[in-house]
């Protein structure tokens, strides 16, 4: 059985979205968009570890909602950094301890503002990283489009991401003794274990991220599609 620590990233701030607050607690279909993405991402791990990565000035909000929203969950708060990398990083240290005594044998990424990524796709990373040593969603796109990354082909990478615990924590690490950034986990493992088989799977086109506020009504509209298909 994998012993899986799941950590979302939510120290982010609202100003693409054009709010004064982190975009992550705003509100989506009776939850905030954060509890969403929790509950997304534990569905198929009970008994996994689960930090949540926040700005430190977010701290009452974070318990406050956690409390109030998803009180079944058990979450632990980790204060974010000033990059993603460096979010990243604090919650790797923070699992540092558990991670190398071999309590943890995987840890899986999450943007906290994809609050549609279902239990699916998380469990499906995560049996793609046990078998392989590294696994990412990625769907197909237009080769015209920009801000796009090779995965075997021309492809959007989503999260969550899922790596080997050791191999992870020792690349950031190692990052932080060079001073290297990575735009996300999947760059940082790259560089610094390039022999580890990172795995494509088949990402989900309703796996979107909330960027901007068109973003916020087409995930109210998908999740409201869901609701009528599960009825």
């Amino acid at each position: 059985m994998m012993r899986i620590a799941v950590v979302v990233l939510a120290a982010g701030s609202g100003t693409r979205f054009g709010n004064s607050t982190n975009k992550v607690w705003l509100p989506l279909c009776g939850r905030r968009i954060i509890s969403h993405s929790l509950l997304n991402a534990t569905t198929s791990f009970p008994n996994s570890r689960v930090l949540l990565v926040i700005d430190p000035a977010d701290t009452e909000k974070a318990n406050e909602v956690l409390a109030s929203e998803i009180p079944e969950i058990e979450v632990e708060l980790v204060h974010g950094g000033r990059t993603r990398h460096e979010s990243e990083f604090n919650a790797l240290k923070y699992l540092s301890k558990d991670i190398l005594a071999g309590r943890i044998d995987l840890v899986l990424i999450h943007d906290g503002a994809r609050p549609l990524a279902s239990s699916q796709l998380f469990h499906d990373v995560a049996t793609a990283a046990q078998f392989h040593g590294g696994a990412l969603p990625a769907i197909d796109v237009d080769p015209l489009e920009i801000d796009i990354v090779t995965v075997d082909r021309i492809a959007r990478v989503q999260t969550p991401q899922a790596f080997r615990a050791k191999e992870v924590l020792a690349a950031y690490i190692q990052a932080e003794a060079d001073g290297f950034t990575g735009t996300d986990t999947a760059a940082c493992m790259e560089q610094y274990f390039p022999d580890t088989e990172s795995v494509a799977v088949k990402g989900e086109s309703t796996n979107i991220k909330i960027t901007y506020p068109n973003d916020l009504v087409l995930a109210e509209k998908i999740i409201a599609m869901r609701q009528v298909g599960d009825s």
